[in-house]
């Protein structure tokens, strides 16, 4: 890969803002490359694969997967190079005023301007710290749900009390034979919305609240966990249950290291968003963040956010890498570009319905 070759824009990140970031500057006939740390394209919302969406504009209630497998295909319109795998670790700037990237691997990439649409960096879960569990991840510990279906007619235990934690025991609740949650600290100390918390607290969930999990106990394969013993902290008492599924929502790790790694002096709104403008620029010119990767008076933290997000810093990066273009692109209905697509779109749907 010519990797000396330099592109008009790099977008850092593959989830919801870097890949419309991806379509629009595609859209406004800019040399495009993504680069993406995961192994494919779809970010954060690879977390919820099977949960319903509902709060994005003129689309109807639409599951993560769906949604992914959309936004990645609106994305690859214009054919922009893809890098799977690769972790950029500094941006630094050459000689001639280009950004030059770095990943994990040695290798650099060359771009006039950059989107950063790094979320909140890479998100890790939590492990826990009970001995010999990572034995237990490809079997019946869960860090992140994939299927629902894997949890039908079971005894599940969750662990955690935040946000996640909250939303999966609703999900499960009607679908598992049992549900247990353990918490570390108390009920009043859970953190989610008002409204998920009363559906928890009025469902059949029981609770154990101020325990911990301190100790797996395998079946005779030693490879799927038959029991879990829970320790309550403040008591020392130990409670121990039979469970068939065990679901850890600690929170995350995140890695920022970027900004620590980088040659550029980063203005932060906090320890994980840059500071950015209304127009998704950062202090640094050339240089645009979308998504949760920027914090902004007036900032919409959800999907349709990003996609907002993703215009501006396209258009702003067009002036930036060609003074002269115009401010926005011209609206799809009107642009030249999808005149021969709109074309093959319609003899396939209007024309081969008439046939």
């Amino acid at each position: 890969m010519g990797h000396r070759e330099i592109y008009d824009v790099t977008i850092i990140g593959g989830g919801p803002a870097g890949l419309f970031s991806a379509f629009y500057s595609g859209l406004r006939e800019m040399k495009t490359k993504i680069i993406e740390y995961q192994n494919k394209l779809g970010g954060k919302v690879h977390v919820y694969p099977e949960k319903l969406i509902w709060d994005i504009g003129g689309m109807t209630p639409i599951t993560g997967e769906k949604l992914i497998q959309q936004m990645v295909e609106q994305a690859l319109t214009f054919d922009p190079t893809v890098v799977l795998g690769e972790k950029v670790t500094s941006i630094a700037k050459d000689e001639s005023g280009n950004f030059v990237l770095t990943t994990h691997n040695g290798q650099k990439h060359f771009s006039k301007s950059v989107i950063l649409a790094i979320g909140g960096g890479i998100i890790n879960p939590i492990k826990l710290d009970v001995e010999d569990s990572d034995k237990y991840v490809n079997t019946n510990l869960n860090y992140s749900i994939k299927e629902l279906k894997k949890f039908k007619d079971k005894v599940v235990l969750i662990s955690g009390g935040g946000y996640t934690a909250v939303d999966w025991a609703n999900e499960l609740h009607p679908i598992a034979k049992k549900v247990f949650l353990t918490y570390r600290k108390g009920k009043d100390q859970m953190q989610a919305h008002e409204a998920d918390l009363s559906r928890l607290f009025q469902s059949p969930v029981e609770f154990y609240f101020y325990t911990e999990i301190t100790k797996f106990i395998p079946d005779e394969s030693g490879q799927v966990i038959k029991q879990v013993e829970l320790t309550n902290n403040q008591t020392g008492e130990v409670t121990r249950l039979s469970v068939n599924e065990v679901v850890v929502n600690h929170g995350y790790h995140r890695d920022s290291s970027l900004f620590e790694n980088s040659d550029l002096k980063f203005e932060m709104a906090n320890e994980y968003y840059l500071k950015g403008t209304a127009h998704c620029e950062t202090n640094i010119p050339g240089l645009y963040a979308v998504g949760d990767a920027v914090e902004y008076e007036g900032k919409v933290h959800l999907i349709l956010g990003a996609f907002q997000d993703a215009v501006k810093a396209v258009n702003k990066a067009k002036k930036f890498v060609q003074p002269d273009a115009e401010e926005t692109a011209l609206v799809s209905s009107h642009n030249e570009v999808f005149l021969s697509r709109n074309r093959e779109i319609i003899d396939k749907q209007i024309l081969g319905s008439i046939k």
